[in-house]
């Protein structure tokens, strides 16, 4: 399985952006999951979507992000409204299942005026 992760950049808060996640494998049968990465903070969970569809959500990201996927695509979407300064950070995308994860690269996303 290997990841491909893009979609970042500058936004204004309030602005929006969409990160994609595109793979190769068979990542129907994946649960899939982005983590955000800010300097000097913890490796924390954004959202993930399991492979029958349910999804979860840090509670800073609750009401504004929302993730989905594509599966013929073997994609992987974050949509991200109302953006906050607190979400700058380097996003990334993975793929799990069982004791098997993969990474994506990360792309930066960074909120700023």
């Amino acid at each position: 399985v290997q990841l491909q992760a893009c979609g970042g950049g500058l936004v204004q808060p309030g602005g929006s952006l969409r990160l994609s996640c595109a793979g190769s494998g068979a990542l129907f049968v994946f649960d899939m999951g982005w983590y955000r990465q800010a300097p000097g903070q913890q490796h924390e969970l954004v959202a993930r979507i399991t492979a029958t569809g349910n999804r979860n959500y840090a509670d800073s990201v609750k009401g504004r992000f929302t993730i989905s996927r594509d599966n013929a695509k073997r994609t992987t979407y974050l949509q991200m409204n109302n953006l906050k300064p607190e979400d700058t950070a380097v996003y990334y995308c993975q793929a799990n299942r069982g004791n098997a994860d993969y990474w994506g690269q990360g792309t930066q996303v960074t909120v700023s005026s």
